[in-house]
């Protein structure tokens, strides 16, 4: 008798009712709405470029032709951050298209204090559900930021995350990278004693302490005025300013001799002035050679909250500093205004025993 060679297999089991197939768009993430953002997002995409930019969005990674010759020996610098909980006010409010400004300023104007021209830019956008019209809302704020900061927006990623964010949430990041002459990068090594500290106004709270602002304006009407003159609301999402264009425009001026840029963010002058200082020296900031602006003045009076901690949670009106040679202060702040920056003298660097915390003195 001749033998089966197959083995022996046991029956299936009964698979019992057919049941119906998921896919991802049951899950939460609509790849057809994927596809006509990314549609969408190229004309907005264009408007923030430069000649470097090789191809268009939707590949795998964005091209930029770095050209070499224009330096003779260049150092990249790179930055990334986010907006943080800023977010959830422009989310409240439904205003979409200037948080994206605030996260292209929080980037190049770190990159900006080594004294480097910002090159190009990248986001990363997370939402609960994917509209397109929210999400080009937020790019276009983006691309905007990039055009003003004189970079290109070479590429970013947009991720539907069902589940772990509301349908209505989002976050963002972003990463930025720009360039610098090795012999010209800015920083403590070049601060001297008695070198002038020159303030940039800030456009309001910029980026920062917004876990603290919306804890003081929890419940509160944010579309009323509250004696400010404009929404509340309004004036909290006011865009950050870009300090970079003006910044680079007094590093390559001959006016003013810079040794140092502070980007005045979390942990306000008393915070990132220190930053830039050597170990011996300090800084002494006249604070009453500029006022609060009004809506850091009435977050302090509303908490209340007390002012030792309004300066290490806010830039309390001053959004960069420049530390220039002390001969050369007056041509920067004319500099600056010619360029409709309303800058001013704030101060000076001291001698100091250590680079610590206090050696930022606030003098009224």
């Amino acid at each position: 008798m001749e033998q089966d060679p197959r083995p022996d297999t046991p029956a299936p089991p009964d698979a019992g009712p057919r049941r119906t197939p998921v896919s991802y768009a049951d899950a939460g993430v609509d790849l057809d709405a994927a596809e006509r953002s990314v549609a969408m997002l190229g004309d907005i995409v264009r408007r923030a470029t430069r000649p470097e930019v090789l191809g268009g969005i939707g590949g795998f990674g964005g091209l930029f032709a770095f050209d070499t010759t224009r330096y003779r020996e260049p150092v990249l610098v790179s930055s990334t951050d986010g907006v943080g909980t800023k977010v959830d006010l422009a989310r409240q409010l439904g205003v979409l298209d200037t948080i994206g400004q605030d996260l292209v300023a929080m980037v190049v104007d770190d990159l900006v204090v080594t004294g480097a021209e910002p090159l190009f830019f990248n986001d990363y956008l997370s939402v609960g559900s994917l509209d397109v019209d929210r999400v080009a809302d937020v790019v276009r704020g983006i691309a905007d930021g990039c055009a003003l900061a004189g970079c290109a927006l070479v590429g970013g990623e947009t991720a539907e995350h069902p589940g772990l964010l509301g349908a209505d949430e989002f976050d963002l990041a972003g990463f930025g990278v720009g360039v610098v002459e090795r012999d010209a990068i800015l920083g403590p090594d070049r601060v001297q004693a008695g070198d002038a500290l020159i303030a940039m106004p800030s456009s309001g709270l910029h980026s920062n302490g917004y876990s603290l602002v919306r804890r003081v304006v929890a419940g509160l009407d944010l579309a009323a005025d509250h004696g400010l003159g404009a929404p509340l609301g309004e004036l909290l999402l006011t865009p950050t300013r870009i300090h970079a264009p003006d910044c680079l425009a007094l590093v390559e001026s001959a006016e003013a001799r810079v040794h140092a840029f502070s980007h005045i963010t979390g942990g306000g002058l008393p915070g990132n002035l220190p930053r830039v200082l050597p170990d011996h020296l300090g800084a002494v900031v006249d604070t009453s050679s500029w006022r609060w602006p009004d809506i850091v003045t009435w977050l302090a009076e509303e908490g209340p909250i007390d002012e030792a901690e309004m300066w290490r949670t806010f830039n309390c009106g001053v959004g960069m500093v420049a530390v220039v040679d002390p001969a050369d202060a007056e041509r920067a702040v004319e500099l600056l205004v010619s360029r409709g920056v309303a800058a001013w003298r704030m101060g000076e660097v001291v001698e100091s025993g250590g680079a610590t915390a206090d050696t930022v003195h606030l003098m009224p």
